[in-house]
């Protein structure tokens, strides 16, 4: 048995390629995902189909009601997925409220029952929408009250480190990343209306487009018609 790592996996780009990360590594791996009743919940098909392709050992879904707690284009139906701007620095309404605050400490407590060290997240600080829970600073504070959360770390000298492999990449490296480790994009989707083709204006779809473009590479999966 090898070392193992537990890998939020949303079925987008970044997600995918920190699977592909954690697979070079050659760790076993374990991906979460969720439901929290996102409007593009079709990014769970994608995720199935991406931890099946790399033969996870076991794949995680919880589901947990955040569009009870609103504010945000993705989990409320009153607020629309605003058109994309690839230059954004403010917080856009797709921010979901302390999303991955939440998502790491399921994670956490996954990697903990699974014994594994690693932890691996695709939040990134060079090409984002203005989330602050994709920040450095953000990261090393959860780091921080992960060491003194579990048993692993505080009674067994066994941290379980916080991957962040993509911080610091453009949108295009990290294109390249994954392209280099053979991560299957075409299972993924990153469109945050959800729709069967991806719409091409979006934050998301903007900023992937661009990333795909940067990288001298074409997007594998379908966009609506007049996009690209």
């Amino acid at each position: 048995m090898g070392e193992k790592a537990v890998i939020l996996l949303s079925g987008g780009l970044d997600s995918c390629t920190c699977m592909a990360v954690a697979c070079a590594a050659g760790y076993e791996l374990y991906p979460i995902s969720f439901d929290y009743h996102q409007r593009h919940d079709r990014e769970l098909d994608c995720a199935k189909r991406i931890a099946e392709h790399y033969h996870a050992v076991e794949h995680l879904i919880i589901e947990t009601n955040m569009n009870a707690v609103g504010g945000s284009a993705l989990t409320d139906d009153a607020i629309a997925v605003p058109e994309g701007d690839a230059e954004r620095t403010d917080i856009p309404v797709t921010y979901v409220p302390a999303r991955n605050l939440i998502f790491l400490s399921y994670a956490l407590g996954y990697a903990e029952r699974v014994g594994a060290a690693h932890l691996y997240i695709g939040v990134n600080s060079v090409d984002y929408s203005g989330y602050p829970d994709c920040r450095p600073e953000f990261i090393a504070a959860f780091q921080a009250a992960a060491d003194a959360a579990t048993a692993a770390a505080t009674e067994r000298g066994r941290r379980i480190i916080v991957e962040t492999p993509l911080q610091h990449l453009s949108k295009g490296a990290i294109v390249q990343l994954g392209t280099k480790l053979g991560a299957p994009y075409e299972l993924t989707t990153s469109c945050y209306r959800g729709g069967a083709e991806a719409c091409g204006v979006c934050d998301s779809c903007v900023l992937r487009l661009r990333g795909f473009a940067e990288a001298g590479r074409r997007d594998p999966i379908p966009y609506a018609a007049g996009v690209r």
